[in-house]
């Protein structure tokens, strides 16, 4: 068992009876009983879920009435395929009329940008616009399998264009407005939009940045756009762009039309193109389906999140990350969505805090970083702000550390579930995350997903407990890609989750399944380090290493070194402070005394940047590649491609 597992036995938190009551999931579980299954804990939900999956997703369908034409008497077909198998083959539905059921006065979304400056939409209002927007594509030739790229801020008028796009049964695809040039043209060139939705500016850590010489440069490179229409973010900017059928937003859209015509389509025809992070290679077009998205995020917002019509759900995402996907789905539970756009740390630390008050949000999405970096900066939520509001706070993006459990229940909230989940693009969704039945314990995600035949394999692929492994999943599922853009054959999909272990589902994380059912996440499988032949994933580094007050960030890599590989850890330190041997010696001492003497770096070297993906995520397999002098592939994925710099010719790695 893991130090981890061990010091996790007693609960940081537990839900009271009454939350518990009022759950969605209790309130599911009742209606299952009421048909007769004796199913009284979350165990043997989940244990049903994954014995009956395919009774357990038609319930899902019936349970949260997913607005369709048609379902089928079939479920899933070929259930022994993966990849192959299909979910509800004979079903016609629409996502963005699942998303727009709810047309009434209520608060839809409210967008704040960094200047503070605040719109709100109701939903009756979101259904109007998407209804001017969709109408505008259609008279603009946009059909069913079309595509639809969004460059965008997370702002309503983005979730309006997805919204309208999804309505006709065309295909969209975003990215934020941060990506380079080449990073963009990388993405949307292979998928060969036809429709591209930007915006003049945006505003980040103080600064205005014009995107017109971006989006003419990007315009040039993409022949198969025929429109880029234009919305106006940032007061002051000229909306239009050279490319000869740009059209601002206002002008674009068809303000006469009154109703949106939903085109019925499969469960499994195209919703979301997806894009992997790109490091290594141009990104893979991830293919996510209309009906597994939706039922999926149906189970995971509303049951596992236990987001319901009165809540106001915030995830600070960009709409380059599947965050922004998932976030926007809460529309089909009437969710209030707040949307930000700018950086979380302007014009100070507590600007994410501030929100939280003013805004009322009760379920707080952000990153793991963000919460570590709150600390560092001496932030304590709990003096300075009421957050009488909240009552989940969620996390991904990286390891949330034990450490950052910490944190949260002493210096944030003491209730208050803190819900670590993990996922990723390549299933729009998660494998683990929060659960408004269950106990939190210290360093672990609370469960698997419901419907999710999640377990933990050895190098041999036999199942393991209380043991690091590769997170695999061992049943087909929804939300499975249903495929890779421009791969016919399957071959780079097979190849992407299927080769480890024939026909079951190897998602690349290093875990293990804990005594309490719990989940934890050491890091990526492919960064995972391996001194001398002993596996260690990077997660067990930064969590010591963060305890060392003067480091800000770390990354940790494997070197080929004298015939074996050596741990290399890279540190940013605090401003004007130095790595000397004092610093060295604390670093090494915390590691060697809380993980073992394996986990202790052979070097340390403070280097003034860590190189991190648009999404926020540090990329261990790009500074491994640059200080083994290979190239890197596609820096354009990165935020900071400078920052890899720091890595070449170092002297240290000697």
């Amino acid at each position: 068992m893991s130090d981890t597992g061990l010091n996790a036995l007693q609960p940081m938190w537990q839900p009271s009876a009454a939350r518990m009551q009022q759950s969605l999931m209790q309130h599911y579980m009742e209606s299952l009983q009421q048909q007769g299954l004796n199913l009284t804990s979350y165990a043997q939900l989940y244990q049903w879920s994954i014995d009956e999956s395919p009774a357990f997703w038609a319930s899902i369908w019936d349970f949260f009435g997913v607005v369709s034409q048609h379902r089928g008497s079939h479920i899933l077909k070929d259930k022994t395929q993966m990849p192959g198998a299909q979910w509800f083959p004979d079903a016609q539905l629409n996502f963005a009329e699942n998303l727009l059921r709810f047309r009434d006065e209520r608060t839809a979304l409210v967008s704040v940008n960094e200047l503070g400056e605040r719109s709100v939409m109701t939903y009756a209002q979101l259904y109007q616009a998407t209804a001017h927007m969709a109408s505008a594509l259609r008279a603009q030739g946009v059909v069913p399998g079309d595509r639809v790229a969004g460059l965008m801020p997370n702002c309503s008028q983005t979730i309006i264009a997805m919204l309208a796009t999804a309505s006709i049964g065309a295909v969209w695809s975003s990215c934020s407005p941060d990506f380079g040039v080449q990073g963009v043209v990388d993405r949307f060139g292979q998928i060969e939009p036809k429709v591209m939705i930007t915006v003049n500016g945006y505003y980040y850590n103080g600064k205005t940045i014009d995107l017109s010489d971006k989006v003419n440069a990007i315009a040039t490179q993409i022949e198969s756009l025929q429109h880029i229409v234009v919305a106006p973010f940032v007061d002051g900017l000229d909306n239009l762009t050279n490319f000869n059928a740009s059209c601002a937003w206002d002008e674009f859209v068809d303000t006469q039309a009154t109703g949106i015509e939903f085109t019925p389509r499969g469960f499994n025809d195209p919703l979301y193109i997806m894009f992997s992070s790109g490091t290594t290679g141009v990104p893979k077009c991830i293919v996510h389906g209309i009906g597994g998205t939706l039922l999926q995020h149906l189970k995971e917002l509303g049951l596992h999140t236990d987001l319901q019509r009165q809540d106001n759900l915030f995830y600070f995402t960009t709409c380059g990350w599947m965050m922004w996907n998932w976030m926007v789905s809460g529309l089909a539970l009437g969710a209030q969505l707040t949307l930000f756009d700018g950086s979380p740390f302007y014009p100070t630390p507590e600007r994410m805090l501030d929100l939280i008050d003013a805004e009322k949000i009760s379920i707080f999405g952000t990153s793991a970083k963000y919460l570590g970096a709150l600390e560092k900066a001496a932030v304590v939520p709990r003096q300075s702000h009421q957050l009488s509001s909240l009552k989940t706070i969620l996390t991904t993006g990286s390891v949330l550390p034990p450490e950052s459990f910490d944190y949260v229940y002493e210096q944030v909230k003491d209730d208050v579930c803190l819900a670590s989940i993990s996922g990723g693009t390549d299933i729009i969704s998660c494998f683990a995350l929060g659960n408004p039945l269950l106990p939190v314990y210290r360093g672990q995600l609370q469960c698997r997903g419901l419907g999710l035949a999640v377990n933990i394999f050895a190098d041999d692929g036999t199942p393991v407990r209380a043991t690091k492994g590769e997170l695999v999943c061992e049943q087909p599922f929804p939300s499975m890609p249903i495929g890779f853009w421009n791969d016919p054959t399957g071959a780079k999909y097979r190849s992407a989750y299927f080769e480890r272990f024939d026909g079951i589902w190897a998602h690349g994380d290093y875990a293990e399944l804990t005594p309490q059912d719990g989940v934890i996440i050491y890091g990526r499988s492919d960064a995972v380090l391996n001194p001398g032949g002993v596996r260690i994933g990077t997660a067990e580094i930064y969590r010591q290493v963060e305890k060392v007050d003067a480091v800000l960030e770390s990354i940790a890599v494997g070197q080929q070194y004298q015939g074996d590989e050596r741990v290399v850890l890279f540190v940013k330190l605090r401003p004007q402070l130095h790595l000397d041997e004092h610093l060295v010696t604390e670093i090494k001492t915390t590691i060697r005394a809380n993980a073992t003497p394996r986990h202790v770096p052979a070097v340390i070297i403070q280097v003034a940047d860590i190189p991190r993906t648009i999404s926020g995520k540090i990329t261990e397999i790009a500074v491994r590649q640059v200080i083994h002098n290979e190239v890197v592939k596609n820096t354009d994925a990165l935020a900071n491609p400078e920052a890899l710099e720091y890595f070449k010719n170092l002297s240290q790695l000697q």
